[in-house]
C-alpha cells in the first residue's frame, strides 16, 4: 500500500463527537487515564479514504504550551508517515492558537517513539520516573522492556 500526504485529511472532532477509543486506547491502553484528558483536549484524525485511520489530541496545559496527550495510527496504516502527519499539524494547530512549545510524553521503552519525537524537534527535557508503575493498573510491555519511566520532550515553536 502506498500513502502520500495528499492521500489522507487532517480534520479536527468537534466536543461532542462520537470518539474512536479503539485508536485512543493503542496508544494509552487506560480508558480511566484518557477520559481525564480528552474532552479537554482539541482532537484530530487524519481520514483516508473515509475512514478514521489515525488520531492525535492536543491538550491545553497553559496559554503558551500545548501537550500531545496521544497519538495513535491503526495498525495497518503505521509506517507510512501518518503518525509524523498527525503531530506536525497538531503542532500547526498549537501555533495558530499561540502557544509558544508543544511538551510530548512517551514510556522509557517505546524506543520508536523516542526517535520520531527527536527527528520531529522535540528535546528531552525530563523523566518522570515510575509514572506508568504508579498511574496504571496493569504493567505495560514494549519491545522487551517494561514501561516504568515516562520521556517528556518538549519542541520550541516559532
Amino acid at each position: 500500500m502506498k500513502i502520500t500526504d495528499n492521500s489522507f485529511i487532517f480534520k479536527q472532532l468537534g466536543k461532542k463527537d462520537e470518539l474512536p477509543y479503539e485508536l485512543l486506547l493503542l496508544a494509552d491502553p487506560s480508558k480511566k487515564m484518557i477520559d481525564q484528558y480528552i474532552r479537554k483536549s482539541d482532537v484530530f484524525t487524519a481520514l483516508y479514504q473515509e475512514e478514521t485511520i489515525g488520531i492525535v489530541a492536543l491538550f491545553p496545559l497553559t496559554k503558551n504550551t500545548g501537550e500531545i496527550k496521544n497519538v495513535a495510527v491503526k495498525t495497518e496504516f503505521q509506517r507510512h508517515g501518518i503518525g509524523t502527519f498527525l503531530i506536525e499539524n497538531a503542532i500547526q494547530a498549537a501555533q495558530s492558537n499561540g502557544m509558544k512549545s508543544v511538551i510530548i510524553g512517551t514510556a522509557n521503552s517505546s524506543i520508536g517513539q523516542l526517535l520520531l519525537y527527536q527527528k520531529l524537534g522535540f528535546e528531552m527535557t525530563e523523566v518522570k520516573k515510575n509514572f506508568f508503575l504508579e498511574n496504571y493498573a496493569e504493567t505495560i510491555f514494549e519491545n522487551g522492556l517494561q514501561a516504568k519511566h515516562m520521556v517528556v520532550m518538549e519542541r520550541l515553536l516559532k
